[in-house]
């Protein structure tokens, strides 16, 4: 009879034991922590996938860039496509500069802003690509130790009624309150470390690419300001 009594107690501290024990209040929150848990790891999967993706991206477009291929000759072979990072920002600045000249564009200074304006849109345009979602891991690795936090605070209560309702400090009155406790407790890390180290390393990722675009954008800007210079200056011979 004790050994039953031991197995049943060992049964009733199981995990899902303690979870259909738990109460409803409890339980909701493990189950948002749960689903929460689930979406971190679908945005780190989808932000592995997609950083190797634009690295690989960035690398293929430099080595066109510097190959000696002509801008005319790049442009158009990318201007009909789906660009992204350093591509979307060649390709914006170049579209200005074309439309530019088509229009009869003779400030130099002028030009090289709307250039210059262009691929900083195109940049901050890519950083918020780069960046989606972030923010959820942010929120989910600061929120999910205290909103485990307050299942345990659920569950100790469920604990003291429990002994006020049997007048009995036994430990199989306060145990299952007190597991179902901690075990929302230990949802919330699961849910909030994670995050808070994939948030870490994204953010660094994220800063990594932006920084390349931005190097890319003074680079090119340098370029295309010889190139400005040039055009404006034999247009008047060519008139």
């Amino acid at each position: 009879m004790e050994q039953l009594g031991l197995e049943a107690t060992h049964a009733d501290v199981g995990l899902l034991a303690l979870f259909w024990q738990a109460g409803f209040v409890v339980k909701i929150v493990m189950l948002g922590l749960i689903a929460a848990s689930v979406w971190t790891w679908a945005i780190v999967i989808e932000k592995i996938i997609a950083y190797n993706k634009e690295r690989r991206a960035y690398n293929q477009f430099e080595d066109a860039f510097w190959s000696g291929t002509s801008l005319e000759k790049l442009y158009s072979n990318l201007s009909d496509r789906k660009t992204s990072g350093m591509a979307a920002v060649f390709v914006s600045a170049m579209r200005e500069w074309k439309k530019s000249f088509e229009r009869g564009a003779r400030a130099p200074m002028g030009l090289q802003m709307r250039v210059e304006k262009a691929m900083d849109v195109a940049i901050q345009r890519e950083a918020e690509k780069l960046e989606a979602r972030l923010g959820f891991l942010a929120s989910v690795g600061s929120a999910a130790p205290f909103i485990g936090l307050f299942g345990t605070v659920v569950g100790i209560m469920t604990s003291f009624q429990a002994i006020a309702g049997s007048k009995s400090t036994n430990l199989a009155v306060v145990a299952p309150g007190i597991a179902e406790a901690l075990l929302a407790t230990a949802i919330g890390l699961v849910a909030a470390i994670p995050a808070v180290v994939a948030y870490n390393k994204f953010s660094a990722d994220s800063g990594k690419l932006e920084g390349r675009m931005e190097g890319f954008a003074d680079e090119f800007s340098s370029i295309l300001s010889r190139q400005i210079d040039e055009k404006l200056q034999s247009r008047p011979a060519a008139e």
